[in-house]
């Protein structure tokens, strides 16, 4: 009989009864204190039946709706074993938290109201159980009651449901029927359904071995922060994601790839002979080792995989749409750095599992794509490892978490390209031009007088005899950008490519003067982490947009105003105006003459002509 902790999540669509599943079963359990059982009596009222769905029903709004919108988490005992529940959402808005409730879980519980049998909402519960490493699942046929308990009826469900998730990987699935108001089948069989020979849910929940590989894994420490507990002491601490250790095992850390052997292990208590998967460690090493928070120390002879671009598989978890080519936060393990989605693969249909082509991912979408990381990282492919194969992405404004994802391998061309060496540099390129290459960067509004700035500034640059290069939006569309329309998403890569392209310019020493609408700051800061310190000047042109209409040049206000074009900024797509730019010129004041003046101004006070 398995023992230890079970961590077990109930899922499933609106109203399948999840939370009176676990509500009931602490209650047959004995495990409600008389505080709560006086609390759920008086809550139910005068109904015969108690509405055991309120033991976890914590929040007011949850009370309120009927509905659970928080992960609830319960622990509980039986003479056999703890378990840890998570009780998640079963609104599609709330999907997220039941990717969190998932993320921490062995096993899952899916219920399916017998009247209504799979369910869409089903499917996309079983897809993210599978995303986020769940292999063992029972198939809780909820509310048979109310079908008479017909055995067809719970055949049928058990049948629909093996096919629809056969693609899914999981390692068992256990169909059983039950009523999770009146008790069938949670704790013992029982008579209402004789034609049912298989094992009670908490029978199932207590003998399934979930323990898996983890502990047969190769070692795994994820480096959380540097110990210094004295001036001569140096450790590494974390907690084991995999594996064992002993004192004297060879390592190696990764990405460095270098090599030592364990020389102590110390635990809360002090020095340790060994630890194991789970356990909170610190450790030193028998040689000095340029390590830091983020690395994994690992088996030597099975390090971690290290790759700065990987294929992976998100959930994405906001309301904003994913945008190709948009920098996110990535954070994996104890690691965090850059990444950008450079190519979505596919979406995958939950109903029928098909691979669908998309250009985006919208809330609760689940997709196989492609990362560039900005450095390399350390990780395993999730089926090998939970722990180093999982990631979040995060927005770098708003902080919120968008997206929860896990890794499949990294890319090989990631290992196959190499920096060349070139005896030429950016610092060679600029002496003999006797400048300091820059980016000047104009965002604004259409007609707020960016590219007319830009190209008399370019003009007085040129007459002092300065190398200049003009990038302007509307040309750059004639070509390098022909194949870009005007959603958010191709602005988003219209962005991207151009900050490449004046990346290059500077390595050549130029100073680069870029007019596009840029509308999103993200991307504009994008564009300044390519570049190194100083180099990327964000000038804002700043015009009201009454003026820019007034001005109108290209007529294109008055189109966007009719209807006649779509997603004009300004008018029906967002602008975000730059927060703390290098220079802000407001032009309804300005004239061209007095704000290239003012440019070439800042340029000399900060040395660079």
């Amino acid at each position: 009989m398995p023992s230890g902790i079970l961590r077990f999540l109930t899922c499933g669509s609106v109203d399948d009864g999840k939370s009176t599943l676990i509500g009931r079963l602490l209650y047959d359990t004995k495990l409600i204190l008389d505080d709560q059982m006086t609390a759920l009596e008086q809550d139910s009222g005068a109904s015969a039946t108690p509405d055991y769905s309120l033991l976890l029903d914590g929040l007011q709004a949850e009370r309120e709706q009927g509905i659970t919108i928080d992960v609830a988490y319960r622990h509980f005992a039986t003479d056999r074993r703890r378990f840890i529940v998570a009780d998640t959402p079963g609104h599609e808005q709330y999907t997220r938290n039941m990717a969190t409730g998932a993320s921490t879980s062995e096993l899952a519980v899916i219920l399916v109201d017998a009247r209504k049998g799979v369910l869409t909402q089903t499917l996309r519960h079983s897809h993210i159980a599978a995303l986020f490493g769940i292999r063992h699942v029972i198939l809780a046929v909820n509310k048979m009651d109310l079908v008479d308990f017909s055995e067809d009826t719970f055949q049928k469900i058990s049948d629909d449901y093996r096919q629809a998730v056969e693609t899914l990987g999981f390692t068992d699935i256990s169909c059983i029927p039950i009523s999770a108001l009146h008790g069938d089948n949670l704790l013992h069989s029982n008579d209402r359904m004789p034609w049912y020979q298989g094992l009670s849910l908490l029978v199932q929940l207590e003998s399934i071995d979930t323990a898996g590989d983890r502990q047969n894994a190769p070692f795994r420490l994820p480096v959380q922060r540097i110990n210094r507990a004295d001036g001569d002491f140096r450790g590494y601490s974390g907690t084991l994601a995999s594996g064992e250790i002993r004192t004297g095992d060879e390592i190696t850390v990764s990405p460095s790839l270098k090599h030592s052997r364990i020389a102590r292990i110390v635990g809360a208590n002090g020095d340790l002979d060994a630890a194991q998967a789970g356990d909170a460690v610190t450790i030193t090493l028998t040689d000095e080792i340029d390590t830091g928070r983020g690395d994994i120390i690992g088996d030597a002879g099975q390090p971690a995989q290290v790759s700065d671009q990987l294929r992976t598989t998100l959930l994405w978890m906001d309301a904003e749409p994913m945008l190709p080519g948009r920098a996110y936060e990535i954070k994996v393990g104890t690691r965090s750095t850059s990444a950008t989605i450079s190519d979505l693969r596919y979406t995958v249909n939950v109903d029928t599992m098909d691979h669908v082509a998309s250009k985006t991912l919208t809330l609760n979408d689940i997709g196989v794509c492609n990362l560039s990381l900005d450095t390399a990282i350390a990780f395993d492919p999730y089926e090998e490892n939970r722990e180093t194969g999982s990631f979040i992405l995060i927005d770098r404004y708003t902080k919120h978490t968008v997206a929860a994802g896990t890794i499949a391998f990294g890319l090989r061309r990631a290992t196959n390209i190499v920096h060349q060496a070139l005896d030429i540099d950016k610092a060679a390129r600029s002496r003999i031009k006797n400048q300091r290459p820059c980016v000047l960067w104009f965002t604004g509004l259409s007609g707020s007088g960016k590219s007319t700035i830009a190209n008399q500034l370019e003009s007085e640059l040129h007459a002092l005899g300065h190398h200049t290069q003009m990038l302007d939006g509307d040309n750059i569309r004639h070509g390098l950008n022909r194949d870009l329309g005007f959603t958010d998403a191709d602005r988003v890569e219209n962005i991207r490519r151009i900050s490449e392209v004046s990346k290059l310019f500077v390595d050549a020493g130029l100073i680069v003067l870029v007019s596009f609408i840029s509308p999103f700051r993200n991307e504009r800061q994008m564009a300044r982490e390519l570049l190194d310190e100083g180099e990327f000047v964000e000038i804002f042109v700043d015009t009201p947009l009454a003026l820019c209409e007034k001005r109108d040049p290209k007529g294109l206000y008055q189109k966007a105003r009719a209807g006649e074009i779509a997603n004009f900024t300004g008018i029906d797509s967002s602008y975000e105006p730059p927060l703390q730019p290098d220079l802000r010129l407001e032009t309804a004041d300005l004239s061209i003459d007095a704000a290239a003046s003012e440019i070439i101004a800042y340029l000399r006070d900060q040395g660079k002509i």
